[in-house]
């Protein structure tokens, strides 16, 4: 049986993202909640970690200490095994099957971390934009430590915008991240709120953000990106190959 109605799946289909709600239980995200911080809070120090609310750089302290800050961890599942578990999580894997079919691979996972005050934003983009992956057709689960409202930085999507690509551009604030608020219908967006265990899919090429986070709540995030196997780099042609960092997670023969 699918983990998702027929009636489900044709929303995401056609909207691009389906909100799921809560999906893990309380005590399985104080686990997770314990162990990103404890990840953080070490990639503080070892220098393993970018924030994305300023230009590119190897300087720990411009990093840390910069006035906004959009903290991202790439490969969670490399550094904790926690987060390994958790990419082979079943009901997660139940929706994905649903969604791209019963061949699952990993194409990333990555933290993104809104603290409390001085979280900032990150802008209209679609992810595909970034990734440049063909075909055109992975999926994300988005996930929340906390309860992400449309103050402390929740999903905002454009409903049908996976449809089609659209041209990106580096934003002028920070040149780690795409800006294509002037191609986006902003009047057309909805907001995804969660709790805090809550989980969204949405596909590669549905436009989303999310906004800065001033309240006095941090906003963690984790989102784990899926594709089919045989996915390809666009500029190279060359096949994503199974590996530690890129593993199946699920396969019927």
């Amino acid at each position: 049986m699918s983990a998702l109605t027929p009636e489900q799946i044709e929303f995401f289909f056609q909207n691009g993202y389906i909100s799921i709600g809560k999906l893990l239980e309380d005590e399985h995200i104080e686990i997770l909640r314990r162990e990103y911080d404890r990840e953080f809070a070490a990639a503080r120090k070892n220098n393993r970690f970018r924030n994305l609310a300023i230009s590119n750089t190897d300087d720990l302290s411009e990093k840390n200490d910069a006035p906004t800050q959009m903290l991202q961890i790439m490969q969670m599942c490399e550094r904790n095994l926690h987060y390994r578990e958790l990419i082979y999580y079943d009901p997660i894997l139940d929706i994905a099957e649903a969604l791209i079919g019963p061949n699952i691979q990993l194409f990333h996972d990555q933290a993104l971390f809104k603290p409390a005050h001085n979280g900032d934003a990150v802008f209209w983009h679609q992810d595909n934009g970034y990734w440049q992956c063909m075909p055109a057709n992975l999926v994300s689960c988005w996930l929340t430590l906390d309860d992400a409202d449309v103050e402390n930085g929740a999903m905002h999507v454009i409903p049908g915008s996976h449809l089609r690509p659209f041209t990106h551009e580096r934003s002028s604030q920070t040149d780690a991240l795409f800006d294509i608020e002037d191609q986006v219908e902003i009047s057309k967006a909805k907001i995804v709120e969660l709790p805090a265990g809550g989980v969204m899919f949405h596909h590669c090429q549905t436009l989303h953000h999310t906004p800065p986070n001033h309240t006095d709540r941090q906003r963690r995030a984790f989102a784990i990106h899926f594709m089919i196997p045989g996915t390809k780099r666009h500029n190279t042609g060359e096949y994503m190959p199974v590996s530690f960092g890129r593993p199946m997670l699920r396969m019927h023969i």
